[in-house]
Order: structure tokens, then sequence, then C-alpha cells
């Protein structure tokens, strides 16, 4: 049976071995320093003095060595540290071995003085005999990486990379480093490029700079370049994009290094190189919110996070611990999701007085003894149902959910004098053609009439899609390019807007801050980004290639799905608020309180006969901008 193919290692050089030196060395850096210092006829005078300062130093120097921790170091990836720990080391021997000659051993025996040059020469030489040594172990290490190298390139199960490195910085000389001292890991780097112009030309751990990022076409040609590696911790999601279009272009592969806060932590590593994130790819610069407004309001209040357990809930929570509130309510209907954030709070937050409360909003008598119970100020509502396609054919439990559940919730919020409320709606409440966006634009027009009648800080948040959240696109596509595909688009021109999952959470944080009552909030997402798109960049990001590794197939729109997305309705007009991301509107909504109890009362009737197609008329009625599509759509040409 052929054994699998690995390295030879040198066997271990243990610490005994250089304490057995040490002893032995250094007393000869000492006759050294004497012949250096003294013709050859003049050495007799001072034989007695040679052998003293040789004897202590044997004894002394060892022992401040290891003081210094020679003796605990691992000298195989030895450094700059090292080597100024080994300077200070033997200067401090030295010094305390001249002290004693000069004092206890002065007072034993009778010798010459010591010539004043012969401590400064014995340091010089001691240096190199110290960390001779120990560097000649990473030296014959490196000999070794080389060999077996050379050794293997034509081993058929052996198969290297050739890869360059973008950016030359301290990330990519780490990178560059730990390719050349671990072979095993089957990359050979070829060359580093950093758009500093000054540094190309230059060599880093002797592998040169060639270029900058537009060089990357011609090197992956001439140097048959398999990987481009990304080891630019600190730079923005718009170089990350347009390097890794050049790739793309160029036909090569493209990995990125870990964020900047990994590097800081010292846990970069050539093994930590992941694929590019659709995060990298958002087309835009994600929006960072400022907190200071937040921590004004959320500082020492009670604060309950409906849907605690869900993406968006779990982020919001997660944030909200860092306002530093008296007391975080996590509400949810699914015990496993809140059991999971409640340990990661505890363990991140340990100080942060955290409660748990399995509950669904659709009970409002329980509903209703929680809020007496721990009097929450502020109110986060992420709980909803959201998935288009089931609420298309789950009509009545989304109107339970998601419109008599919100309702159930302000209710008990306006009783108990709750002074913040929050609403997560969504782009789908704009003109819905969706039973799922007709129901969080009525959720949308509750908490208006109830801001209407209470005057108090009671608003919505419009989200896009959320890269990552529970359901979403995004870890679908990894999963079926992970399958080996097909990739499943429903609409070669489906587009939609995205945002990342602490965006989402931000905007709600700072809507509550903003918001003055009834108004909606939305972030400035860009343009919208066409599903296929990202498809293909996933299946690239995987190191495939669209139409030969992983095909693309469209299915054509599912029940409830239209083409694109608009965050405002007719009739809406979007200001700008003292945030240039954030814009809001007041909607719509042109029911009164007492017409739209009656509504609501109508269509609680009709939900408890679950009787699909009254309710859907009667949503329309209160919705009028509600236009259900047809749930017969049409496919797409050959499908």
């Amino acid at each position: 049976m052929t054994r699998p193919l690995s390295r030879r290692k040198l066997p271990p050089i243990r610490n005994r071995y250089f304490f057995i030196a040490d002893v032995l060395l250094m007393p000869l850096a000492v006759v050294i320093s004497f012949l250096l210092r003294l013709e050859t006829a003049q050495l007799q005078p001072y034989a007695r003095t040679i052998l003293i300062f040789a004897a202590s130093a044997a004894i002394v120097k060892p022992v401040i060595f290891y003081l210094f921790g020679l003796y605990r170091r691992y000298w195989r990836y030895a450094g700059a540290n090292e080597l100024a720990n080994i300077a200070l080391a033997a200067l401090t021997g030295t010094a305390v071995t001249t002290l004693l000659m000069y004092s206890l051993a002065s007072l034993v025996w009778e010798f010459p003085a010591l010539p004043r040059s012969i401590p400064f020469l014995d340091w010089l030489v001691s240096l190199p005999l110290v960390g001779g040594t120990r560097f000649a172990v990473r030296l014959a290490a490196d000999v070794s990486s080389r060999s077996w190298r050379k050794g293997h390139p034509k081993d058929s199960r052996y198969r290297e990379r050739r890869v360059l490195v973008m950016g030359a910085g301290d990330a990519g000389a780490m990178i560059v480093r730990e390719m050349q001292v671990n072979p095993g890991l089957g990359y050979i780097p070829v060359g580093l490029l950093d758009d500093d112009r000054a540094k190309v030309g230059m060599e880093i751990h002797s592998v040169p700079v060639r270029g900058t990022r537009e060089d990357i076409p011609r090197l992956v040609q001439e140097e048959r370049i398999d990987e481009v590696i990304i080891a630019m911790p600190t730079a923005p999601g718009r170089a990350i994009r347009e390097i890794v279009a050049i790739c793309q272009e160029a036909g090569v592969a493209c990995k990125t290094m870990p964020g900047i806060y990994e590097l800081i932590a010292g846990h970069v590593s050539i093994k930590q190189v992941r694929e590019v994130c659709i995060e990298d790819l958002l087309r835009r610069e994600p929006v960072q919110i400022d907190g200071a407004e937040g921590r004004r309001y959320l500082n020492n209040a009670v604060v309950l996070v409906t849907g605690a357990g869900g993406s968006i809930g779990a982020e919001l929570c997660r944030q909200i611990a860092r306002h530093n509130p008296a007391q975080l309510l996590l509400m949810g209907h699914g015990e496993n999701s809140i059991f999971h954030i409640l340990l990661e709070l505890q363990e991140k937050f340990p100080h942060l007085a955290v409660r748990p409360l399995v509950a669904d909003v659709r009970d409002y008598d329980w509903l209703a003894t929680l809020f007496a119970r721990h009097r929450p100020e502020v109110v986060f509502h992420a709980a909803a149902h959201k998935h288009v396609p089931l609420m298309e054919t789950n009509v009545a439990e989304a109107v339970r959910n998601n419109v008599f559940g919100t309702l159930n919730l302000l209710q008990v919020a306006e009783t108990n004098d709750v002074r913040r409320f929050v609403l997560i709606s969504t782009d789908k409440a704009v003109n819905p053609v969706n039973v799922m966006g007709a129901t969080k634009r009525l959720a949308e027009m509750l908490v208006q009439d109830v801001a209407r009648r209470t005057e108090r800080a009671y608003v919505a948040v419009r989200f896009g899609n959320v890269l990552g959240s529970r359901g979403s696109v995004i870890p679908l596509f990894q999963h079926q390019i992970a399958s080996g595909g097909p990739v499943k688009v429903t609409h070669p021109d489906m587009q939609r807007y995205f945002m990342t999952i602490p965006e989402a959470a931000q905007l709600v944080i700072q809507a509550a801050a903003l918001g003055q009552g009834g108004e909606i909030f939305v972030l400035d997402m860009g343009e919208q980004v066409r599903i296929v798109d990202l498809a293909a960049d996933l299946i690239r990001l995987s190191g495939l290639e669209p139409g030969r590794d992983i095909e693309i197939v469209f299915t054509g729109p599912r029940p409830g799905e239209r083409l694109s997305e608009a965050m405002f309705a007719d009739g809406e007009v979007a200001c700008p608020t003292s945030h240039k991301r954030i814009l809001v509107t007041q909607g719509s909504n042109t029911w009164d309180s007492e017409a739209l109890s009656r509504h609501l009362q109508e269509l609680e009737i009709l939900v408890k006969k679950g009787e699909a197609a009254h309710i859907r008329a009667k949503m329309q009625e209160i919705v009028p901008e509600y236009k259900p599509l047809s749930q017969d759509l049409p496919r797409q040409a050959g499908q």
C-alpha cells in the first residue's frame, strides 16, 4: 500500500542542548576576546584572569540566559524579537560576569585587572555564538523545506499552486513567510503585488514585488499563476471588488485574508485564507451609523426584542447590549433560537441583565401579563412570517401573525406606556403584490395609527433583502454550489436591494432615536442587484466557473414574486434625515382609527374562518395598493 506523501521533519533540537553549548561556548568567547585584545606574548600575565573570567562566564551566563527565557523558545520560528532578546541577554551576562570579577572574585584571588575593552569584546563575541547556534536551527529547517520542495514538484500526488499575493504589507509578508516554511501547504509564492509603486522591485522574504493590481493579467500568463491571494485586511470593499473583477477577467482563482481584527489578534495564517464573501461584493460601501443617539435612549432602559432568536433580532440584541440597557428581554416563539442568543449574550456581556421570554405575539393575554410584569420602555418588533411563497399558500396564518400579532403588541405597548416602538417592515410592503407584503403594509398602518393617537415615537423601518439572514438567497445558493449545482434562479431579470445584518440592526436602533411618531425609515441601499449576478459571483468565488462547472438554471418566478422592488410607494415622498444615508417618509395611510378598527374586526372573522380568497379581498380593501399577482405565473421559455 502506498503511503501518503509526507515531509521528512528535522529531529527536534531540545533546549538542554543549547544549555550545554552555552556552557562550552561562553568560556571560548572569553578566550577569543583576550586574543583579539592582546598579543600572544602578553597573554601569560593574564592567565589567571582569563581562567577566572572564563569559569565565571560558564556559570553566570547560562543562568542569565535562563532568566531571559532563551531555553524556553522554539527556535524553529525565531525572528527579530528573539535576536533582540539574545543581544540583551548577552549584554546582561557580560555585565554581571564583569561585576563579579571586580567584586567577589577579587576578594578571593589576586589577578591582573581586566583590560577595559575586554567586556565589550566579550559581548561582541558572545552574541554570534549564542545567536548562531539558535538561528542555525531555523536555517536548517528552511534548507530542509527548500530541499523537500525541490524533490517533489513532479510527484503526481503532490500538486503545488503558484500564487501571487496582493498586498506587500504586514499581512502579505506573513502569508509569504508561512508558505515558505510550510511547503506541505502546497503554495509557491511567485511574487507580491502592491498599489504603492514605491515597493515595486523590492523583495520581501526573497520574493519580489512584481507590480500593481494592473499587472495581474500579465503575470498570470507569464508565470502560470494558479491563484491570487488578497492580503489587504484594511482595504475597503470597493478595492476588493476591483481586484476580484481583474482576477475574474484574467481567469485566475481569487481568495482573501481574514479581517483586520484577526490580524490584530495574531490569528493570521495561510490556513485561514477564505473565499471572498458576498459581503465583499455588496456593490457599495457598507453604511456606518453613529451609535451615540442610540446610547442615549437605550442606556438604563428596559428593552424588549420580539423575534430575538432570528438573524435580525439576534443582531439587534448584540448591538443593544453594547448600550448598557437596564434589562434586555429576549422574546421569541422558538425556544432553541432564544436559548442560543441567551448563551451568547451571557458569555459576551456577563454583567447584563438578560431575560428569555418564550411567547407568541398572537397570544394577547400572555403579552399583557409579560408587559405588566417587566414594564419594557422600548420595543423592537422583529417577529414575523417573511417567506413570500409560503405565505401565498398560508394566507390566514400570515395575517394572524403579521397583522394581529403586531396589533396585540401595539395594544399592550400602548396600555403599558411603552415610549418607543419600532416595527421591522420590508420593501415588499411597497405597492404589495403578495400576501406577506400586504400584511407588513397593514402592520405599518397600525403603527402609524397608534403613533397618531398617542403622539409617541412609534415608527417602522423598511428593509431590503438582508445578506446572510436565515432563509435568504445567499445561504441557499451556497448550499446548491456545495452540492454540485445547479444554482436555481427564478428569473434572469430578478433584482433586489441588499443590506448586511449589521446595517439592518444599526438602522433599527437609529430609527428609534430619530422617530417622533408615525415615520417610516429606509436605508439608502444604492442600486438593486440582479440575483443572477450574485449567483455567478458566488460560483466564481468558490473557484468554479458558471456554465462550465456549475450551471445556473431559471425556474420562473414563484407565487407572489415580482421582478424588482421599490422602497417608496406611489404618493410617498422620500425626505432626508440628519443621517445622509437614512431617508424617511410619512406613508399614505388615509384610514382614521375608527374605520381601521372596523376593518380589522371584519378581517379577524375571515381569518378565523380561514377563507383565503375572502381574506385577500378584504386585505385589498384595507390596503388599496395591494394588487395580487396571479398564482399561475408564466414560466421562462424552455422550463
